[in-house]
């Protein structure tokens, strides 16, 4: 069995100049691709890294590798691997997750963190719209469940539908996508819920936090942004959905250049 340590992941680099990296983790579903044009505006401000998360992307999904926190694990050894010292992370969804996975476990490793709805911050999961994006076969399916994650006035992107969908197409992809859900979400008699991190063990976290949240999240509510550690810093947009990335680049980037800043 392959483990965490041995995985090798796809990822997208850019930028130049020296300085601690920028390290971007995509949410469930997507791949390191959805942060093009982030990835872009950062390139002049020193080094930046896209991982595919396993089963995302072209990063292949090992046996035991299902678990956020083995791809958390992953992503951590890669890093350890490029011999990088500090990085700034950013986390959408379950990237958000495996962000806080990986500042709790290795903080010296982390200078700064910003997540955008991150999963594990509360219970309350939509598992009836993320089994229906998991399991979509036809483009029509995967828009109408992308229409459900954006704000009720934001557009959904035509290649960003295009770009997933294509990715639906390669071997065992959807059962992939399956097999993590179901990782990710913990039944309780006839409901499911998201396991969550412990408010004391986020307070213990050293280094700048920033969660971003949009008040119309129909995948994690943006009441998990209420119960923030005191020296976390929250910003609620309002009309904007869990697409953050899409919905919200320029203050999604603003926010990141301030964070690190005060690393």
């Amino acid at each position: 069995m392959e483990s965490a340590a041995e995985t090798r992941l796809n990822a997208i680099e850019d930028g130049r100049g020296g300085g601690a990296p920028l390290v971007f983790l995509h949410g469930f579903g997507l791949d390191a691709g959805v942060w093009s044009d982030m990835q872009s505006a950062f390139a002049g401000d020193g080094p930046t890294i896209a991982y595919d998360l396993p089963g995302h992307g072209s990063s292949h999904l090992g046996a035991g590798l299902e678990k956020t926190g083995k791809m958390a694990g992953a992503v951590t050894a890669d890093l350890t691997r490029r011999g990088l010292g500090k990085v700034h992370l950013v986390g959408h969804s379950m990237g958000g997750a495996i962000a806080t996975l990986i500042a709790m476990r290795t903080p010296g490793l982390v200078a700064s963190m910003t997540l955008l709805a991150p999963g594990g911050y509360g219970p309350e999961i939509n598992h009836r719209l993320l089994r229906r994006h998991a399991r979509a076969r036809t483009r029509d399916e995967l828009l109408a469940a992308y229409e459900n994650m954006f704000g009720w006035n934001s557009p959904v992107p035509e290649r960003l539908v295009d770009n997933v969908f294509a990715r639906r197409a390669e071997p065992g992809a959807i059962e992939g996508l399956c097999t993590i859900l179901d990782t990710m979400l913990k039944p309780e008699g006839d409901d499911f819920y998201q396991g969550t991190f412990r408010r004391a063990d986020l307070a213990a976290l050293p280094m700048p936090v920033k969660v971003l949240w949009g008040t119309q999240d129909r995948v994690l509510p943006t009441r998990q942004a209420h119960r923030l550690p005191p020296m976390f810093a929250a910003h609620v947009f309002e009309n904007t959905g869990h697409m953050l990335i899409e919905e919200r680049p320029d203050a999604v980037i603003s926010l990141i250049r301030q964070n690190i800043r005060s690393a």
